[in-house]
């Protein structure tokens, strides 16, 4: 699954909150309803959501079903971000050796 589509799903605050409420524990729809200010509903369609992009899985236990981050997508996700972070202290670095104020005191 792309990462692109699943950064693209952690961008709504609804879906983040389930992703994170997923991380303490797996849950029901109806116990994430009654965490968050949406309804069951609105909830399935995040949940659906969150499936497809590789974030959320879900087993079922007679007529409930139960939903859980997967974790190898979670690391992915840590990862992307982890190498963003290398990239963007590099550049940092590498403007801040180049600055003039650093020049000057070079010499």
């Amino acid at each position: 699954m792309s990462n692109a589509l699943r950064h693209a799903a952690l961008a709504d605050p609804t879906r983040e909150a389930i992703v994170q409420l997923l991380v303490e524990r797996e849950r029901t729809v109806g116990e994430i309803a009654e965490q968050l200010p949406v309804s069951r509903p609105t909830v399935s369609k995040h949940l659906r959501l969150l499936e497809s992009a590789g974030l959320v899985q879900f087993r079922s236990e007679g007529t409930r079903n139960f939903y859980s981050v997967r974790p190898e997508a979670l690391a992915a996700l840590r990862d992307d971000l982890d190498r963003m972070w290398q990239r963007a202290l590099a550049r940092y670095a590498l403007v801040a050796d180049n600055s003039p104020s650093r020049r000057r005191s070079r010499r």
